[in-house]
């Protein structure tokens, strides 16, 4: 069967016609956005480590959207983990099972309990270089997550509610307030509309064994902070020797200063 060939899809118009320089204008009009689109989503940096991301509670995976776009933008490859948020062990797991997964070196960063969850995970693992904590809990081995909760109260425990199978989420009308100040209203709504309670329980559990111990280690510190107060912040930094950064930000600092975030993680990630 005879194949068609070029002049034969555009009727026969010659290379030197008015129709074929409309055509090739259209062609170059066309080429133009996949190119451009092509070179911001280029594919990711062999070189780079992979950016694991562990949500907080209340959250699930989809709370880093805007810093795994911006990650993503510079060429790293990013896996966002679902924690199922029954309990420490089983976030934990969950957590190496996708660091199992990677062939290469890893920065594991935690956002709220989810530091809690990168501070069990890394523990041993030698495919952690670099472990990021955004305004998170950063536990001691054998130290339970709350352990200093009393000491450092927050306007966020007056917020919680519990079901009748225990599980804790936050008041949707005091969320944009207490977790999400800097947010706009509209994204706040739907955080709080969306949000993934945790079985309570979880927040008794302990670490046991503290990844920070042996891993290189950055936080963030968020100082307008309505759930994880600033001080105990301060205090995890200090005791893990972190390199810290401190950033006027609501708790979920993950949404409104994405970009903030994203350039620790890549600090994190440069050898």
């Amino acid at each position: 069967m005879r194949r068609a060939r070029f002049p034969d899809l555009v009727s026969g118009v010659r290379m030197n016609s008015k129709p074929f320089l409309v055509f090739s204008m259209l062609l170059g009009l066309l080429a133009g956005p996949l190119v451009a689109r092509a070179q911001t989503h280029a594919a990711p940096d062999a070189d780079k480590p992979t950016i694991v991301l562990v949500h907080g509670a209340f959250e699930d995976g989809s709370a880093w959207q805007h810093v795994i776009s911006k990650l993503q933008h510079d060429r790293y490859d990013v896996v966002a983990v679902q924690a199922p948020l029954t309990s420490l062990a089983a976030d934990v797991q969950a957590t190496r099972r996708v660091l199992d997964a990677m062939p290469g070196p890893v920065v594991l960063v935690g956002h709220s309990y989810g530091g809690a969850v990168i501070t069990d995970a890394a523990a041993g693992d030698q495919r952690v270089k670099s472990l990021v904590y955004i305004a998170a809990f950063a536990p001691e081995s054998r130290e339970v997550i709350t352990a200093y909760g009393d000491k450092y109260p927050t306007p966020l425990g007056s917020a919680l509610k519990t079901d009748k199978a225990g599980y804790v989420s936050v008041d949707p009308a005091r969320f944009h307030d207490l977790f999400a100040k800097d947010v706009s209203t509209a994204q706040a709504r739907i955080a709080a509309a969306t949000q993934k309670p945790i079985l309570g329980a979880a927040f008794g559990d302990a670490v046991v064994e503290a990844g920070w111990k042996s891993v290189p280690t950055w936080y963030l510190v968020t100082l307008e902070d309505q759930a994880l107060h600033p001080d105990l912040q301060r205090f995890y930094a200090d005791r893990m020797k972190a390199k810290t950064t401190e950033i006027r930000a609501s708790h979920l600092v993950i949404v409104s200063h994405a970009n903030a975030v994203a350039r620790l993680i890549e600090e994190a990630a440069r050898p």
